[in-house]
């Protein structure tokens, strides 16, 4: 088993020359190169982290912000091998089949290809997230021996599920870094460079195609890569910070003849306690508000969501409520529930209340976006700036959607719930966010509208394809690992054929 290598002891103007390098060592990243283990190409895995948490490294993320306050740059990334499976939650979910489709009254929505085209790359992604079975929502009769379903009238939003990404023997979600540290070490044509710090994509001069990549390490260390093919997959900010900053032979950046580099940046916001569901009968089964382990390994947890043609009725986006801490009625509450209650003609003498949390999508928004800011860091490159955006549009959508839960507990005389949040200031003062960085190198067939094509090539440049997130065009409000895993793996299909 041969020893990870390490960019700063390798000689001073070291030239490598893989047949395919690959920008990051992040769950899209190690998917890529285990996927392309067995396809005799010679593989070489930049990591710009060691193999644990670095101090100096981790300054790197760091940049300036404008717009809505959001995570610090620095604090939704870790950099070592793993990247952001080093403190991922573990949430699972495939995205809808909606989420693919460009949908009245979500501007810029769409990919260039129905959920169709990942599918068959869900198990192979689920086994590499280690979620267990596939279940999700075929999932309501395997937890009746748990409690029942919570009662909703016919409606716009039913209960669906995520599962737990679980390491084999323990209680973490896997990292993949650890996980899989084994597998790179032992693929005989898969090179792992570590500390190794892309500060430049060169192009051709003709902008043809990627003719080498610039490496430099914290300790001054400088080596060149000389790829067949490379395939960026550093996270959404930092894929756009290197393509933009890479801008020796276009002006504006690899891939940025359209000003579309950076821009419709996203994360799922998640505002707390967005709502009070009361239960009338008090019971709420123990799946909706903790993980439920099945006998067969699967870890679940049920969420409330918007149906598809309720989203196309509204033209609403995605969002996914949880039911969270039991919480105590104030008296105006308890009246309200006992008059709701009486009006309905049901016993609420034990009702309870609970707070919901949730996950929302947000629409795509161009000015949302990365560009490079005045300071440099420490291996001479722009810092990025993140300008966040949130509308009122994204807050109101959501309210539609826990309105049509609480019409649908009241048709169902179950329960109420009441909206916590009307007005901008409140949510924002509630807001936490989900660090899923996606979008940034969104995909489109058309270079007008995005940075790579429905194969996750770069428009205009022959050799060079984008993983992981930052090329979802919409986003859904579905956690993004499994997804962007299994879009990865159908990328590694493409480039055996390309590279054959």
């Amino acid at each position: 088993m041969s020893a990870f290598l390490d960019a700063r002891t390798l000689p001073r103007e070291t030239i490598l020359s893989p047949d395919l390098a690959i920008i990051g060592g992040g769950p899209a990243g190690i998917s890529l190169a285990l996927a392309m283990a067995d396809s005799g190409q010679n593989v070489l895995l930049l990591e710009a982290g060691a193999l644990a948490f670095e101090a100096g490294a981790q300054k790197l993320y760091q940049g300036s912000e404008s717009g809505v306050a959001y995570t610090a740059l620095d604090g939704g990334r870790l950099r070592f091998l793993g990247g952001s499976t080093n403190h991922w939650g573990g949430w699972c979910r495939p995205l809808d089949k909606i989420d693919f489709d460009s949908r009245d009254g979500v501007p810029h929505s769409g990919w260039p290809f129905a959920r169709s085209e990942i599918e068959p790359y869900f198990a192979r992604a689920q086994s590499l997230v280690e979620a267990g079975p596939w279940i999700y929502d075929g999932a309501d009769h395997s937890v009746s021996d748990s409690g029942s379903l919570l009662r909703l009238g016919p409606g716009g939003v039913y209960t669906s599920w995520f599962q737990f990404s679980k390491t084999q023997g323990g209680i973490l979600p896997t990292h993949f870094g650890e996980r899989y540290q084994n597998d790179l070490k032992r693929a005989p044509h898969i090179t792992p460079l570590l500390n190794a710090n892309v500060t430049g994509i060169k192009l051709s001069g003709d902008a043809s195609h990627v003719d080498h990549l610039d490496i430099v390490t914290l300790s001054g260390n400088r080596l060149t890569v000389k790829p067949r093919y490379t395939v960026l997959a550093a996270g959404a900010i930092e894929n756009a910070r290197l393509l933009l900053a890479s801008n020796d032979v276009m002006a504006a950046g690899v891939g940025n003849g359209n000003d579309v580099v950076g821009r419709f940046f996203a994360d799922h916001p998640i505002p707390r306690n967005v709502a009070t569901l009361v239960l009338f009968d008090g019971r709420v089964a123990p799946f909706y508000s903790n993980f439920l382990t099945l006998p067969n390994g699967a870890v679940l947890r049920a969420v409330l969501s918007p149906r598809e043609e309720f989203l196309r009725a509204h033209g609403v986006a995605g969002s996914l409520s949880t039911v969270e801490n039991e919480i105590k009625l104030d008296p105006l509450a308890i009246a309200a529930v006992e008059t709701t209650a009486g009006a309905l003609g049901v016993d609420a003498s034990g009702a309870k209340a609970f707070s919901l949390g949730c996950g929302m999508e947000l629409a795509p928004d161009p000015e949302r976006r990365v560009t490079l800011g005045q300071e440099r860091d420490a291996l001479g490159l722009p810092q990025p700036n993140l300008h966040m955006t949130i509308t009122d549009d994204d807050f109101s959508h959501f309210r539609q959607t826990l309105a049509e839960l609480g019409r649908q507990l009241l048709a169902a005389k179950s329960g109420m719930i009441h909206l916590s949040y009307s007005q901008r200031h409140d949510w924002l003062a509630a807001m936490d966010w989900g660090n899923h960085h996606l979008g940034t190198t969104r995909m489109s067939a058309d270079p007008r509208q995005g940075v790579v094509d429905a194969a996750s090539k770069v428009h205009g440049v022959a050799n060079l394809y984008v993983a992981g997130g930052s090329v979802f065009p919409t986003y859904g409000s579905s956690n993004p690992t499994l997804n962007l895993v299994a879009l990865t793996l159908r990328l590694a299909d493409r480039l055996k054929k390309v590279m054959a």
